[in-house]
Formats: structure tokens, sequence, C-alpha cells
């Protein structure tokens, strides 16, 4: 028997806890080893879950201890995330970094080419790869059943709420701070159409911008802040004050010790934090909505459509023989989740997509858990990844998609624009 694959975690804040939380969770195939936060409280409960486990205060403090694992989780702010993973490739490890990879292409494939050289492999954390139901769909694109793939349509609905608390009043509010929307929220679906399409982009278009969270819309009277006394706050969509209750879940990403938290303590905090803020009178300039289109090297066209104001994912693939159809309003409308429509006689095949037994299908439709149970074969092994940036693909659409946006919807292709 082998030994397990040992795993140091670089970040231990909600990222970094659920994928040592789901690694501890498969006993002896994982050994956490290291793990590393400048907030003490994240950084012991994640060793809390291992035995012997190093914990540094910083990710210099890490780097200095040299290689402590086989491979290091970097699950830090995204601004970070170059520096982090280079740091890592230069230790010799291999690496599980959180997308987006970097905040600029440039330095994503600064990050490819290093870890060729290097012969090192990075993952990305596209968790819906391993989600059963998008396995479901690569499969069935793979068995033919389609025919030759003609096109591709997905669409992500934000939510209305999660826009605002992650996007607008959150970490990713601002392109200047972390990366563009559609790199930022949507750099999945970017590896999807790619990764489903089995090819790598030729030419992208895109439009989008920001409407909705911006002062001009603000109701008569809002303050600064909710918890300043708004006078349209019964009504209004995004009072701060609902993390006091049907949006409590929210807050566990942002305020340590959140779930066991006083009313008061919680209201101080949306006093205080950005998380307080009306949404029509914050610093952001990310889009609330865009779309993309591209045509793929093997001539399969693709769109995707991002908007905060709708909830859950659908995928459409179009193929010669027949159509498949799925997602999340599929499902809502008591459908079958995954269904294929058949060219030749109009026939509705509903499709299995085979879900765990246990409550790993949770985070991310199960793709968290996939995605963990799936690192003794991305770093080990005959079938292991090749050297490079995995998912390198997904994201030279996604940021070029947002080049073409700023430029207003010129088609651009990956030979037509700087890398930055």
């Amino acid at each position: 028997m082998s030994a397990p694959l040992s795993i140091a975690i670089l970040g231990c804040g909600s990222r970094g806890r659920t994928y040592a939380k789901i690694a501890a969770s498969f006993g002896d195939r994982y050994e956490l080893t290291a793990a590393a936060d400048p907030v003490a409280v994240r950084r012991e409960t994640v060793a809390a879950l291992g035995e012997d486990v190093a914990v540094f205060d910083s990710a210099d403090a890490l780097f200095a201890a040299g290689k402590l694992a086989d491979v290091l989780v970097i699950a830090t702010q995204d601004a970070q995330h170059f520096g982090h993973a280079m740091a890592a490739l230069e230790t010799g490890y291999d690496v599980l970094l959180e997308k987006p990879a970097a905040e600029s292409l440039e330095r994503c494939e600064a990050i490819d080419r290093r870890a060729r050289e290097l012969g090192r492999r990075v993952a990305l954390g596209f968790v819906l790869r391993y989600t059963p139901f998008y396995s479901t769909v690569k499969e069935v694109v793979e068995s033919g059943r389609l025919g030759r793939v003609i096109s591709i349509r997905t669409h992500e609905g934000v939510e209305p709420y999660h826009q605002a608390h992650s996007f607008v009043r959150g970490h990713w509010r601002s392109a200047k701070g972390s990366t563009p929307m559609i790199v930022a929220k949507c750099s999945h679906d970017a590896d999807l159409l790619c990764w489903l399409g089995d090819a790598v982009a030729a030419s992208i278009s895109s439009y989008g911008d920001r409407t909705w969270f911006r002062a001009e819309n603000a109701p008569a009277g809002a303050p600064a802040r909710c918890t300043d006394g708004c006078p349209a706050a019964k009504d209004c969509l995004y009072d701060a004050h609902r993390y006091l209750g049907d949006k409590r879940r929210w807050l566990r990403m942002v305020l340590d010790g959140s779930e066991e938290a006083e009313d008061e303590t919680i209201l101080e905090f949306l006093r205080t934090s950005p998380w307080g803020r009306c949404v029509y009178r914050c610093d952001n300039d990310v889009v609330d909505h865009q779309v993309l289109a591209c045509e793929l090297e093997n001539g399969i066209t693709a769109t995707h459509t991002m908007t905060a104001f709708d909830c859950g994912r659908t995928i459409e693939i179009y193929g010669t023989k027949a159509a498949l159809k799925g997602g999340t309003p599929y499902e809502e409308a008591g459908a079958s989740e995954l269904w294929l429509r058949h060219h030749l006689d109009g026939r509705i095949e509903p499709v299995e997509i085979l879900k765990p037994s246990d409550d790993g299908y949770a985070g991310h439709g199960g793709g968290d858990y996939g995605i963990v149970d799936a690192f003794d074969r991305l770093f080990r092994g005959p079938d292991a990844l090749p050297p490079g940036l995995d998912g390198l693909a997904g994201h030279r659409l996604a940021f070029l998609a947002e080049a073409s946006r700023v430029a207003t919807g010129r088609a651009i292709s990956p030979d037509s624009t700087p890398a930055s």
C-alpha cells in the first residue's frame, strides 16, 4: 500500500478549511502536514484535523521551512495567488491553486511556463469538473451520443444577494483589487466551455456593464450604511440586516465565529465592515451582467451569460444527433436535472446522475468533495496531470473576454492582444 499523499494548506479561510476537512475525512489516503494563516484560530482549526500538523503565521514562514508536503493547497486572496504559486513551485510543491490563478493572463502564463520548466503540476480549483453533474455531462459528450458537437451555451445566475455580498460589498468588488467579474466568478464556466468543447478559444467577443449597483439607483434618503437607519430597509432586497436572519450563512466567509456570534456582535461588524454598506454606495467597479461569445479552434461556437439577477447554472450542448440540456432551472421546474432530446424521433431521455451516497454531495454540488477525492489521481501515478497549469485555456478565454468587453465587444484572438 502506497504512502498517503501529504497535503499542506496555505490560507485557512473558508476554502482552505473546506479542503482540509474533506482531506481528513479520507483517513489513510491523505495526511495533513502543515497549515499557514495569519489568523491563529483559522490555522489551529486546520491543524486540529491532523496529527503533528506544523503551523505558520505567514506564507514566508511556511516557505522558509522547505517542502513539507507533496501538494500545497493555496487558498489565499486572489491578489496573493501569483506570488504564492511561484514560491510553491520553487520550493518543490505540486499545487492545487484556488482560482483565479493570478490577476492577469500574463501572470497565469508565467505560472504555467515555470511549472513546465520545473516539472511541477498546478491544478486549478475548478471544482465543477468534479461534480457528479458535470462529470456526467462530460461522459455524455465523450460517448458520442450527441454526435458531433456544434455549439454550447452556458448561463450563470449569481443570485442577487450573492452578488451584493461578494462582488459589491466584498473581496471581489473591484477588478483592480482582484480580477474582473468574468474571471473571478465565471472562470468555472469559461473552463467548462474549453473542457467540454475539448479545444481552446480562437476568437472571443464580450459585452457587459455595472448597471444596477450604482449611486443613482439608491432609494431616496438611503444612507451610506444600512445600520444608519435606511427608510427603504423594509423593502430592500439587499438590506444588511438580513445577515442576522436568512442570509446569516454568508457571514461565515468573512466573520470568524459568526455561527455562535450574538446579534450585537454581528451588528457591530455591520456598522464597521464593508458588509454593512448600502450596495448602491460602494466602491465596486465589476460588472453585474456580461455575455461572451467565442469560436473554439475546432469550430464549436460557444456562449456564456452571467447575470446577478438569476440563480443557478444552466447548460445546453447541441450535437448532430441529439441535444443535451440541464441545470438548476430544469430541476426546479420538476423535470430531470439533465436530459437528452434525440433529433431522429424527438424522444426525451432523462440522464441519470450518479451522486455520492454520503454527505459529500454538498459544497459546490459535490465538487469540493470530488476534487479532493481526485488529488491522488491528479498528482501521482501514470495518469497524473502533465507539468504546467491545468485549466489555462479557460483562464485565457475569460481574460480575453474582459479585454473584448473593455474594447466594447471587439473580437479578440489569443494572438491579437497583449497578455496583460
